[in-house]
């Protein structure tokens, strides 16, 4: 073993070890970024990749029931996005300001952030649980459904919504005790409720012969166990905020700091949504298979894609401790390590994409030649202009975690929404098929034009700021 691998090992060994908070604020502010950002990134892309592969794992098992069932998976994907829509703006909104009390070792404050933002979070879950059962049939058309896809997209959506109370407040407590540096147990109580998810699956949808009821009923289950463990190392482990019923206090300026830092992830997350609902009505005039080859273009792009976001959301704790410390030249060391190492990742994916994309439509769909040519085309083309990904994903982190909101929200609404919707309704009318597979990548284009002076601008003003 080399000294280099020695070295990592004993990073992530100790990640995974209960520190005080003073030991977590000396490590996030002194430690070299690299080995930092080394040793926080491993439990941070593990739960982004088990975040993504719920979904792909439905995606995969219900597309063996037949191409309108597939379908129906990318249809719910909207109303998963909207889920985590809620759970990502309370607990970003949250855990932007948690790193920076706990920066200025203030674990009082920063607990009161994390309870109040938790009691909302479960509160609008209830919301949208009751209002989505008494309008489910609308709201399974409006996602997209035909009158095909429309009996197996309903079954799901009705089980998904009797979760998403507690699936909201998983995404809370992840994203919250990332923040804290806390990634290593955010990533086992992710990881459990999936393991559990990849067996009762084909559990459910096969052997019970529950078909895609079974596929919805195993991702709730595997959530609410995941959801419990995170909610237990919350309230057992002295190195975790702790949550309680006397700091649910939403007074007006922790409102005003809880939805104004999460504002860019509600743009990001509720444009994904959207973006959703868009691609299938887009999808549509083009059949079923079009919808089930676009569904499973986006999962697989999105598992690639989940690695860069891990390392970015490995970055937040860094971003906030040392923007709380005022230490501006770590920051922007941060930033290009990460950027350097997220555009590495995306090119070496992309090559493979470019290569073996036809086999990889083939495990979901193989016995439907049209879903395999479309997704073909559709997965080479956005493997192309995957490497300038990154510089929207990280740039978007920067921005959020050293609290420039409106134009962490403007790269976040780019990508899937500011260019992608255009992109979507206009791009098929001019140029048909073609039009559609090519919508994602011309926006990713677009998206990198517009984030690099952003990111260019903040970096300057962090530095005038923490010098003065």
């Amino acid at each position: 073993m080399s000294v280099r691998q020695a070295v990592y090992g004993k990073k992530c060994v100790e990640m995974s070890q209960p520190l005080t908070q003073e030991e977590r604020f000396k490590k996030l502010t002194t430690e070299p970024i690299h080995e930092l950002i080394l040793s926080l990134a491993p439990p941070t892309i593990i739960t982004q990749l088990i975040t993504t592969l719920y979904n792909l794992v439905d995606t995969y098992f219900v597309s063996q029931l037949g191409t309108s069932a597939s379908a129906a998976v990318g249809i719910v994907l909207s109303l998963m996005g909207i889920i985590q829509t809620i759970g990502y703006t309370f607990g970003t909104g949250s855990g932007v300001c948690i790193s920076k009390f706990l920066g200025e070792k203030n674990r009082q404050e920063a607990g009161k952030y994390a309870s109040t933002a938790f009691a909302l979070a479960f509160g609008t879950g209830i919301l949208l649980m009751v209002f989505g059962l008494i309008f489910l049939n609308p709201l399974v058309y409006a996602m997209g459904a035909t009158d095909t896809i429309f009996p197996y997209a309903r079954e799901y959506t009705k089980y998904i919504l009797l979760g998403s109370p507690y699936m909201v407040c998983t995404f809370v407590l992840n994203v919250q005790m990332r923040n804290q540096g806390n990634a290593f147990f955010s990533m086992l109580g992710v990881a459990s409720g999936c393991i559990l998810n990849l067996f009762l699956d084909p559990l459910f949808i096969f052997v019970l012969d529950m078909g895609i009821r079974g596929a919805a009923l195993a991702t709730i289950l595997s959530q609410f166990v995941s959801f419990v463990l995170l909610l237990f190392y919350c309230q057992t482990r002295e190195v975790n905020l702790t949550l309680h019923a006397r700091d649910v206090r939403p007074n007006r300026l922790m409102m005003k700091r809880i939805l104004s830092n999460g504002f860019p992830s509600f743009c990001r997350q509720g444009i994904n949504s959207l973006s959703a609902v868009v691609m299938n009505r887009c999808a549509a005039p083009f059949g079923d298979a079009a919808i089930a080859a676009l569904t499973i273009t986006q999962r697989v792009v999105g598992f690639v894609s989940a690695v860069v976001i891990g390392f970015g959301q490995a970055s937040q704790p860094v971003f906030g401790f040392n923007y709380g410390a005022e230490n501006y030249k770590r920051i922007r060391e941060t930033y290009d390590f990460c950027m350097k190492l997220a555009v590495g990742i995306l090119a070496a994916v992309a090559v493979g994409l470019l290569i073996f994309a036809p086999q990889v439509i083939t495990l979901f769909r193989a016995d439907d030649a049209e879903v395999i040519e479309i997704g073909t085309r559709a997965m080479r083309c956005q493997a192309l202009l995957m490497p300038v990904e990154s510089v929207a994903i990280v740039g978007s982190m920067l921005m959020q975690l050293t609290h420039k909101p409106l134009r962490a929200a403007t790269v976040s609404m780019a990508r899937k929404g500011l260019f992608f919707i255009p992109c979507m309704y206009l791009m098929p009318a001019f140029f048909g098929l073609s039009g559609l597979v090519w919508a994602q990548p011309v926006a990713d284009i677009l998206t990198f034009v517009l984030t690099v002076p952003l990111t260019v601008s903040v970096l300057r003003e962090l530095k005038m700021e923490l010098a003065a």
